[in-house]
């Protein structure tokens, strides 16, 4: 146990490590030394940044939690504390279930640990973070909260409303990451079409992908999270525009037939999905769309089934990801609808969508032999250099893989490669030449 060292343990999205890197900045700040590493834990205080968003993220959440109050009861711990998600909604329960936890914070009022501590909060360094991701790449949250109200999600009861940073402190943060070494930059939010219309009462997100592109070094700018319904179609413009702004829109579309997303309380209906995805692919030539389904909600029949299977085949994503519904308390389905799907059969509908994918991915990485794209080195992994192409955002999407053999590349470093191998999610390639 190291005196004056603190571990943040990150559960969850992205969006929560943001909170994490900035918290880390606050603590180096005020002295301590700070370790971002769930495996190996050094420090006397800890710090669990939690996810509360399903079902499996809550038990993944308690388990640490408890984990981490049995090292305290062991004497290898001297204060834990609890921030995020989970806490914010069950804040007062879990202080009365598991009270080995010195104090629980909820999402934002973080900084009241540093004052608990004996610390003080320094304003001035609000757009500073310690990175916890590769030096190259960071994750940019433009937005907390979401107003959208989808029958099944707890989001917007844990966080509350939209509520749009400042597009200033934004474009400033971005400057202060580029001079900390970052190239690119993931744009992340609960609902990123809803930027600006709480703080400048219109859709600002294009304008602001507009100003974030115009800084000098910033590499490339993807996009994740974006909402069907009102999509701010200028940004087709931006994205078609600007070389920098990655051909790539990370957007939710959760089902297609008409009578989900009606139970769903998606705004959106069949016919204006595919005229979406049609405008996409159309107005931003090459685009790579990734978007995430949902099996098993209540009222799904083996008919919206078929018809959300069609889907996937006839728009064949280049990425995608499903998940079956599980029921949150609070939320409009756990309290108008009954859960009367089986979870076998939940679990089988999902298992049939993935497999779908499967060889939609496949057909799709193979199309990639012979081409050559750019690629930023993330690691060395064994015998291989780890790239990704614009298409790729870290840890959910494909990999480029490249024989280390070859040649010696730099981290973070841009290489023009190509294509010679492909199996069903990663692409093999050798080094073709450098990009300055």
């Amino acid at each position: 146990m190291k005196r004056k060292t603190i571990d943040i343990i990150t559960l969850g999205c992205s969006k929560n490590l943001v909170d994490s890197e900035q918290l880390m900045r606050q603590l180096e700040e005020v002295g301590y030394s700070v370790t971002h590493d769930t495996e190996n834990p050094q420090g006397e205080i800890a710090v669990i940044n939690t996810c509360g968003f399903i079902g499996d993220a809550k038990e993944e959440s308690i388990n640490m939690i408890l984990e981490f109050a049995e090292r305290k009861e062991e004497g290898d711990l001297k204060k834990l504390f609890v921030m995020g998600c989970l806490s914010e909604r069950y804040l007062k329960e879990l202080a009365v279930e598991i009270p080995q936890v010195d104090k629980f914070y909820g999402k934002f009022n973080w900084k009241e640990l540093l004052q608990d501590l004996g610390k003080v909060y320094h304003d001035e360094l609000y757009i500073e973070r310690t990175l916890t991701t590769p030096q190259h790449y960071a994750y940019l949250k433009i937005s907390e909260g979401c107003d959208r109200k989808c029958s099944y999600c707890a989001i917007p009861i844990i966080t509350g409303h939209h509520i749009s940073k400042p597009m200033e402190e934004i474009l400033d943060e971005v400057r202060y990451l580029v001079s900390q070494g970052v190239k690119e930059f993931q744009v992340i939010a609960q609902e990123l079409t809803y930027y600006g219309i709480d703080r400048y009462k219109k859709q600002m997100l294009p304008e602001l992908i507009e100003r974030i592109s115009d800084i000098p070094g910033v590499e490339w700018i993807r996009l994740h999270y974006a909402y069907p319904a009102h999509f701010p179609t200028d940004l087709f413009r931006v994205m078609r525009e600007r070389d920098n702004v990655c051909k790539y829109m990370d957007i939710a579309l959760q089902h297609i037939s008409d009578n989900m997303l009606r139970l769903m309380r998606r705004q959106v209906s069949k016919e204006d999905t595919y005229q979406l995805i049609e405008q996409f692919r159309k107005e931003v030539p090459g685009i790579h769309l990734r978007t995430t389904l949902m099996v098993g909600h209540p009222g799904e029949t083996e008919e919206d089934f078929e018809d959300l299977k069609e889907f996937v085949r006839k728009v064949r994503f280049d990425r995608m990801g499903a998940f079956a519904y599980s029921e949150e308390e609070g939320t409009y389905a756990a309290e108008t609808y009954e859960d009367s799907i089986p979870q076998e059969v939940k679990q089988a509908r999902l298992d049939e969508l993935m497999d779908i994918q499967q060889g939609i991915s496949a057909e799709l990485s193979a199309e990639k032999i012979g081409k050559q794209m750019k690629v930023i080195i993330d690691r060395l992994e064994g015998d291989y250099y780890i790239g990704r192409t614009e298409f790729d955002s870290p840890e959910v999407d494909p990999e480029v893989l490249i024989d280390r053999s070859e040649r010696e590349l730099k981290i973070g470093q841009f290489y023009q490669v190509e294509v010679v191998n492909a199996d069903d999610f990663d692409l093999y390639a050798k080094i073709i030449n450098d990009y300055e």
